[in-house]
């Protein structure tokens, strides 16, 4: 049915727990899935071997040596069985809801990208998959605890149909940006995104960037990061889930209301990659926009 691929952080300390969590909950997943694990990191092959996971441990770099977009998508998409995929990070625990709504939204669509946002959360010990009650516990920890990631760049799993992205650009993996082409070439290819974000629980299993030489700042805001910024082709082109032209609900799918104020202004922002001819109409827009929040907030102010 599904191919679920990914590329972890070496297997140390937490990081090694966090993995392990996610990678599990893609095992018990029914039906079952093919799992591919991409990349040389520490402990990558032991632990597709532990778990039987296909691993492919020659994925191209940067001369940071990190994973390219590229040839993590061509590689999975070259060896799977099926005509459907899920790129998911390693730290993202999926439940039993996940492969329900792939399947639903499979019977309505042809070609589509699916993708909604994580739920953040802290989760230090390695979860028992064994035990028949993991998931349901999981999710009311996860109701109490948990916080929704925002809907600016809080997507961490891309179910999509083989091939519809064509030539993506060499993106490094883990750095701002490269999520935010995928959403855009599935819109300008007229392809359906839809947002799962109220039916499906992708748990963030939360963690620190030590694996990054320069932490969180390297990350968010170093050179890989500029770099990305700059495949990217600028700020029309970042794309997130509030370009999406669905919205899932628990019984039905509905096409993106276009009226919603936060929907309409972001739409009208990335106007300019798909219409170019569009861009002076997007950029007056922008401007109402940021003059209604002024206003709102002196209006506040002055209650």
């Amino acid at each position: 049915m599904l191919t679920i691929f990914s590329t972890p952080k070496p297997f140390y300390g937490n990081i090694e727990t966090i993995q392990m969590n996610a990678f599990r909950s893609w095992s018990v997943l029914q039906p079952k899935c093919e799992i591919i694990i991409l990349g040389n990191e520490y402990g990558a092959a032991e632990k597709s071997a532990e778990l039987n996971l296909k691993h492919i441990p020659d994925i191209v770099r940067n001369e940071y040596g990190t994973p390219l977009i590229n040839s993590l998508f061509e590689a999975a998409e070259k060896v799977s069985t099926n005509d459907l995929l899920c790129y998911v990070n390693s730290d993202i625990i999926l439940t039993s809801d996940f492969l329900e709504v792939v399947k639903r939204v499979r019977s309505h669509f042809h070609t589509f990208l699916l993708s909604g946002r994580r739920v953040n959360l802290d989760i230090v010990n390695s979860l028992d998959f064994s035990r028949h009650d993991w998931e349901s516990d999981l999710i009311k920890y996860a109701h109490r605890k948990g916080k929704l990631a925002s809907p600016l760049g809080g997507c961490d799993y891309f179910v999509y149909t083989k091939g519809i992205f064509g030539r993506i650009p060499p993106f490094a993996i883990g750095r701002v940006r490269w999520d935010s082409w995928l959403l855009y070439k599935a819109r300008s290819n007229n392809i359906p995104l839809l947002d799962a974000t109220n039916v499906i629980i992708a748990i963030h299993q939360n963690h620190d960037y030590s694996h990054h030489a320069q932490g969180e700042k390297g990350v968010w805001r170093g050179y890989e990061a500029l770099k990305n910024f700059e495949l990217l082709g600028g700020y029309e082109y970042t794309f997130n889930i509030l370009n999406a032209t669905h919205r899932l609900t628990k019984n039905d799918i509905k096409i993106t209301l276009i009226f919603n104020p936060i929907y309409l202004v972001r739409r009208f922002a990335t106007l300019p990659a798909l219409y170019p001819s569009l861009k002076p109409l997007a950029k007056l827009v922008k401007y109402f926009a940021i003059l209604w929040s002024l206003l709102k907030r002196m209006y506040r102010i002055h209650l």
